[in-house]
Parts: C-alpha cells; structure tokens; sequence
C-alpha cells in the first residue's frame, strides 16, 4: 500500500491498519460464529444482527483502506444477516467470511 508520492500517508495508513486491525478481527470472528450458527440452525436474531452490524463496520473500515473488495464483500454478509438468513444460506456466507478474513489477512 506504499504510495511513492507520498510516503508519509502510506506511513500513516499502516499505523492506522495496524491500529484496527484487532477490532476488525473480532468483528471477523463475530461473522465466522454466526455463519457457524447459522449452518448449525442455531442463529439467534441478536447473533445476526451483531453480524450485520460486524459486516457493516467492516465494510466502513475497508473502505478508508482502499480495501474495494473487502467492502463488496462485508456489504454482502451486511445484506444477508440483515434479513432473516435461511440456514441454506450458510456455506455461502462461510465462504465470503473465509475471502474476507483471507483480503485482511494478506493485505
């Protein structure tokens, strides 16, 4: 993420990165528990909504790094904990939560 032209904003972006990046894990594992739940037709409606509201932080975050693909993909998992998830739904949801997890992982 280094920008030659300016150096000190990608400095400051990378201490800005590491800085959230705990929350964001635990919004990751919010996302990966709900999706667990989910499959396991355990889902409770306050467990989807902290995931909906995960994703939604996630997508905002992302963004400010110029994450595009990070924030497609929490608008998903945003959308889809939004309404009442079906449990057909939950290897999809897992798979966008392992992709996302995988973009912060490896930026």
């Amino acid at each position: 993420m280094t920008t030659p032209q300016h150096p000190d904003l990608a400095s400051a972006l990378d201490r800005m990165w590491l800085q959230f990046r705990p929350q964001m894990d635990e919004r990751l594992s919010a996302l990966e528990a709900a999706s667990a739940a989910l499959a396991a037709n355990t889902l409770s409606p306050s467990q989807s909504s902290a995931a909906a509201s995960a994703a939604h932080k996630l997508a905002g975050v992302l963004g400010t790094f110029r994450l595009a693909r990070g924030t497609d993909l929490a608008r998903q998992l945003e959308q889809h904990y939004s309404a009442p998830p079906d449990s057909a739904s939950a290897p999809q949801l897992e798979s966008l939560t392992a992709e996302l997890r995988s973009l912060i992982v490896n930026r």
